[in-house]
This record gives C-alpha cells, structure tokens and sequence, in this order.
C-alpha cells in the first residue's frame, strides 16, 4: 500500500489526508495542535478547521513528525508558507533524501525572498521537489466535489507518478514541467485577492475588479518572466484558474479579508477574529521585495503591501493606483 504523509492540520492539509485517504493510501496527518489529532483520531473530524466536515475514515493523525514521515512514499507539506522551513528542518535528520517532497504552500519567505522550492533546496537539497497548486477550497476537496489542479516538477516522471498517487476522478491533477510558474502564480494571486476584496469592500463595482484581475494578471506574468516561468503557466490552474477562484467568493481567507479592510475594519481585528492564515498578508512584502529586487512592476501588489505592511491609507493608496500614467497594454 502507498504511504502518504501530510504535514499540517489545517483546513487543507486537512482536506489533502481526505484526497490519499480514498486513493487507498495508508494516509498520516502531522498536525501540531494536540486537540486536531485527537479529534481526526476519535473520527469526529476537524472541527477546528473543518466544523462539519465528515472526514475519510482511516486518516491517522499525530503530533509525532518523526513517526509522520517514516516510511513514507510522498510527504505533501501543507503548513502556511512561512512556517515551511522550520518544520522541514525539524524531520530533515529523520527524512529519507529520496521521498519527493510535495509543496502546497502558497507564498514567498519573507527576509530571504524565497520561493518554496528554493527554500527546500536548502533545507532538504537531496529530495525530489514537486508543487500542488491550483484552484482549491479546501471544504470542497474535503466534501468530494470535483476539483482539478496542476502538479508540477521539473521531472516528468516524477510528477507523473505523484499524479497517480493522488489522482481520481474528483481529484484531478494537470501535470507541468513549471514548478517555478506554479509558485509565483499561488503566492502572487493571494495578495491580488486581498486587493480584489478591498474594492468590494468599497463598493466600487464589478468593473473595477475585472480590471484589477486582468492587471494582476499582467503583474503575475512579468514576475514570472523574470523568474524563468513559462509564459502558458500563467493562464493555466495554478494561474488564471486559481486567481479567478480566489478572487471571486467570500470563502477565499484572502478575497474575505480585503473585504473586511475595504469595510474598514483593522487588520488586527480581522486576524484576531480568524483561526486560518490568510497567506496573501504575510506574502505581500515579500513578493514585492522579490518584485523590486529583479526590477518587476508590481504597483497592484506594491499597493497591497502599502496597506497591510506599512497601514497605507486605502483611500489615498487606491487613488494612487487610479492616478498612474495612461501606458499600452
């Protein structure tokens, strides 16, 4: 039997352990919060993340991240994006160097400016690396609607063969050979997605936010471009399909959280007020710092980042936006 491993508990690692589970996968869930473990392990789901949410039976959970990974045919790393090289470093003494490593964090580190891949090719160098990236609410992975994504590695094999692991009619992964696309496209659409729900906050319409969307998407492709990307990426799950999921509904952590700022509510209290990470807000720095350091326009991002990071004035930084020089598109 295929062993599967995923390192965290929230709502889409969650989500992720439900995915291997009915593959038929021997399925282990590392989460670090003792009460999800004991709540997967009693049956009675994850509330904490999932509140009403039958999960596959026969997912074992642990807080042990050692025994998690032991044995194991993939481990998918399903941690927030900031946390994923502390928790890699904690098992690399454990870790086979052959198990592929499967990165479903969405974000780039903030300091080094790094995407995930490259965070893992310094703490763990030797595994095989592949990105999970794509348009997934995890409550509909979790409750079996159909859902496809983008699995992407370098080699073709190797995404080939984690897509039979994880693959179902409901599950659907799209291979790529542009891990480094599916990234910039995850990390860059959750701060788009954050600026989407600001002007929906500010009822300033539908019109807006197709303009808003369209140039995020320009933002995404030259970031990309610079960063060696494959151009067709972009408009593929990880990219378009992901940027228009994120950036239309209420369930989107990101999309629900602009909108709370748009409302005028803090962002202290909105992050008080949540359990889950809303990536877009710890990879705004870093994905213009990025941006900046390969000499990328992002002003959409850039925007963001003024509200988030620095408490820029909504108001003033949209206007900012609306008053930018008139350029070919």
């Amino acid at each position: 039997m295929t062993g599967i491993t995923i390192i965290g508990g929230g709502a889409f690692g969650t989500a992720l352990a439900c995915v291997a589970r009915r593959n038929g996968a021997d399925t282990i869930l590392w989460a670090r919060s003792e009460s999800v473990v004991d709540s997967i392990n009693r049956g009675v789901g994850n509330p904490d993340y999932l509140p009403g949410v039958a999960l596959e039976p026969g997912i074992a959970a642990t807080t042990d991240i050692d025994a998690a990974i032991t044995g194991a045919d993939a481990i998918l790393l399903a941690t927030p994006s900031q946390y994923l090289r502390g928790v890699v470093q904690s098992f690399t003494a454990t870790l086979d160097p052959e198990t592929p490593l499967i990165i479903c964090a969405k974000g780039v580190e903030r300091g080094a400016n790094l995407l995930m891949s490259e965070v893992l090719a310094q703490v763990a160098p030797e595994n095989p690396v592949a990105v999970l990236s794509g348009p997934t609410f995890a409550i509909e992975v979790a409750r079996r609607l159909p859902t496809a994504v983008t699995l992407a590695a370098r080699d073709a094999d190797l995404a080939e063969r984690l897509a039979a692991m994880i693959g179902s009619p409901i599950f659907r992964p799209y291979v790529s050979s542009d891990p480094i696309g599916a990234e910039i496209c995850g990390a860059v659409k959750n701060v788009l997605a954050i600026a989407c729900g600001i002007l929906q906050g500010r009822q300033m319409g539908d019109n807006a936010r197709a303009a808003l969307i369209t140039r995020g998407v320009a933002e995404i492709a030259r970031l990309g471009a610079a960063k060696g990307a494959h151009p067709a990426t972009v408009m593929g799950l990880s990219g378009l399909g992901d940027l228009t999921l994120t950036c239309n509904a209420m369930q989107s952590r990101n999309f629900s959280l602009g909108v709370a700022l748009g409302e005028g509510q803090t962002l202290d209290d909105i992050l008080q007020s949540r359990q889950s990470v809303a990536e877009g807000v710890t990879s705004a720095e870093s994905v213009v710092a990025l941006a900046g350091s390969m000499d990328v326009e992002m002003p959409i991002c850039a925007a963001v980042n003024r509200i988030v990071t620095e408490g820029g004035d909504i108001d003033e930084t949209i206007a900012g936006l609306l008053s930018r020089p008139f350029r070919a598109e």
